[in-house]
């Protein structure tokens, strides 16, 4: 099988990562990025459901050896745990980094950095987790990293209460996406989460991601390469 290069390499040299972060960030000025519409601006530090204003947060940066054995593979997941979050299910396992917002800022540059250091060391993606509320930061660190030599897969590893409009623009960028879904009942979805449209969303979500990836494809070593 030939070696798997990363869709962003293409939409990096297309110009497509640049108008991407453009029309990312302008979203930021009256927040619709995710489903929750909070309208604030986040350009100037307001901050909504999502705790985050114009800087991502990020909890820790580590190889990660407990996700899905495609995506871990001898070397890890390259996982970047970021802070917040704009779903915040009652029973989440990572209260103290979603809810109590455990981490520290960081730059754009300082996250290329992370992406870089991690590829570095041998893993075999970049793994996003918790990403919907950081989109414009992320794309932003990844023409930076890009231009700096990243080269691995993309990993979009999230509860699935994305926005259908903001994966459009990630079309030709995420090369994996890992969306958790939860439940379908409605009311589960108001008490635990207080979003009752979470399962019209998380389909119409899961099937926009699927649109752009297809199924997954795992190379002769058994690594994800791209796919849903």
């Amino acid at each position: 099988m030939a070696i798997y290069k990363p869709k962003y390499i293409r939409a990096f040299n297309e110009g497509k990562i640049s108008n991407a972060k453009d029309e990312l960030y302008g979203a930021l000025e009256c927040c619709n990025l995710c489903p929750r519409e909070c309208g604030v601006n986040r350009l100037e530090k307001e901050i909504g459901v999502c705790k985050t204003g114009i800087n991502a947060v990020v909890s820790s940066v580590t190889p990660h050896f407990g996700e899905e054995s495609p995506l871990v593979g001898s070397y890890g997941s390259g996982t970047i745990f970021f802070t917040h979050c704009n779903l915040l299910c009652s029973f989440c396992q990572n209260f103290d980094i979603s809810h109590q917002g455990e981490g520290y800022e960081v730059s754009n540059e300082q996250l290329a950095g992370m992406m870089l250091k991690l590829q570095q060391i041998g893993c075999h993606n970049i793994n996003f987790v918790t990403p919907s509320h950081v989109v414009p930061q992320i794309v932003a660190a990844l023409e930076i990293a890009v231009e700096r030599g990243l080269s691995v897969p993309l990993v979009y590893n999230s509860g699935g209460y994305d926005k259908v409009e903001t994966l459009r623009i990630l079309e030709g960028i995420i090369d994996i996406y890992m969306p958790d879904l939860k439940f379908f009942d409605l009311e589960f979805a108001a008490l635990t989460c207080d979003a009752p449209d979470y399962p019209e969303i998380v389909q119409k979500a899961i099937l926009e991601m699927f649109s752009q990836t297809g199924d997954l494809v795992i190379d002769d070593n058994g690594i994800a390469q791209k796919g849903l």
